[in-house]
């Protein structure tokens, strides 16, 4: 593509199509730096990220009341004031072992 070297000198329509084609060129550019960026993801997955990030985990503790916790993150208020009251938390664990034998019988 030539370069002009005064763009004052040219006329509208001189103008008009070096705008059209420096469009079609960045849109072409934009177009292959997407498709670049969109291979480098693609092999790698997402960059940080934990590979459980976003999976719903087991439930391994239930209380009476029906709240429950899978046991990541921070303990969940009616777990630490249960705590807090002198229970234990086994008492809230939920038993998969019995669940099993039952599904087999």
């Amino acid at each position: 593509m030539p370069r002009p070297s005064n763009l004052s000198a040219m006329s509208v329509d001189q103008l008009l199509k070096l705008r059209t084609n420096v469009e079609q060129v960045l849109t072409r550019r934009a177009a292959q730096l997407r498709d670049d960026l969109s291979k480098l993801s693609g092999s790698r997955g997402k960059v940080g990220a934990h590979p459980l990030a976003g999976r719903k985990a087991p439930i391994k503790f239930r209380d009476k009341s029906g709240n429950t916790w899978a046991g990541r993150g921070a303990q969940p208020i009616w777990l630490r004031e249960k705590l807090k009251g002198g229970a234990k938390l086994a008492d809230f664990a939920v038993n998969k072992s019995n669940k099993r034998r039952r599904a087999k019988r």
